[in-house]
């Protein structure tokens, strides 16, 4: 048997057991069925009511699973003994974990060749819910996946394999995302792979190079969202294209009725440019654009949306509501 034979038999020998929720999560799982896997399994999060109308939704990772006839479990809570037993009818012996949530150590510990997560940074930097996001805020020039196998803390296991890729100054979270994706999906067959032929040389995040301080990437809330017109420019611009287009920063101003209306802004530009306008203070033609003040500069608004509208460019929402020169946003 040559060594691809072997391989491929090894995969098919080799019983998966994949969890995850999102579409991030279905990349990696996509590969690893068309690659002729042996994914055994699927868990993924029960169904969830959305929308106006509270219609049943499935996630982007049980969509696929049913598109593929994998068999499928969601449980409620990780330590149902129902769950548990499901789960050891599987027999797994690798487990793979992509953006689902926290497990159990009588989940993570169950097969023989343990639990590895994929995480959408460079470990040990940005550790938490929201790595991509914060990546841009932050304004890294560079990001990238991580897999590493789970142990007590969340995100502080040995590392098994990483990717690098840039991030552009004209990146946005949904860029970014989309690159990740599909890096994470190259990720996991490499890492499987490396189990596979036993050379899963492991890591431990303490023995990384790291640059400056470590920085967390905690989970987004709407008050997160709030633009803080005190800062600077590229700050400012940053913070922006790090929630773009989900779940987008928002700032508050006078509506034309004199209510408070909240205003999500999805794209921006930097102007560099003395002034001596209060922070927020909205400058505009009132047809084609709108720039808002801050310490060193300008952030020029792109494209925006106003509560139950849908989101336009500038021109587009000048056009239709009108947004006097000197306001402030908050």
């Amino acid at each position: 048997m040559n060594s691809n034979e072997r391989r491929g038999a090894d995969k098919a020998s080799l019983r998966i057991v994949y969890m995850g929720t999102p579409e991030f999560a279905v990349e990696p799982l996509r590969r690893l069925v068309e690659d002729g896997y042996n994914v055994v399994g699927v868990v993924t999060m029960p169904d969830k009511p959305a929308g106006r109308g509270h219609k049943i939704q499935y996630s982007a990772v049980k969509q696929y699973a049913l598109a593929q006839g994998l068999p499928l479990l969601q449980p409620e809570k990780l330590k149902d003994e129902g769950f548990l037993r499901s789960l050891r009818e599987w027999k797994a012996d690798l487990q793979i974990v992509v953006a689902f949530r926290m497990l159990p150590e009588v989940v993570w510990g169950m097969p023989r060749l343990g639990t590895f997560n994929l995480h959408a940074s460079l470990l040990p930097q940005y550790r938490g819910a929201a790595p991509i996001n914060w990546a841009v805020i932050n304004g890294e020039t560079e990001t990238g996946v991580t897999t590493f196998f789970l142990k007590h803390e969340i995100d502080t296991g040995e590392i098994i394999r990483q990717k690098h890729v840039p991030i552009a100054d004209t990146d946005n979270v949904g860029s970014v995302h989309d690159k990740l994706m599909t890096l994470g999906g190259e990720l996991v067959i490499e890492t499987v792979d490396a189990i596979l032929n036993g050379e899963a040389n492991t890591v431990p995040q303490e023995r990384m190079k790291v640059e400056g301080e470590l920085k967390p990437a905690p989970k987004i809330f709407k008050e997160t969202c709030r633009i803080d017109w005190n800062c600077p420019v590229k700050r400012v611009y940053d913070f922006i294209r790090g929630l773009s287009p989900y779940p987008a920063a928002w700032t508050e101003m006078s509506g034309q009725d004199g209510e408070t209306v909240v205003v999500k802004i999805f794209e921006s530009e930097k102007l560099f440019e003395t002034h001596r306008l209060l922070p927020g203070t909205v400058v505009t033609d009132g047809k084609k654009w709108l720039k808002v003040a801050v310490p060193d500069g300008y952030v020029s608004i792109l494209s925006l949306q106003l509560p139950g509208k849908k989101r336009l460019r500038t021109d587009e929402f000048l056009r239709g509501y009108r947004i006097v020169d000197g306001c402030v946003f908050r």
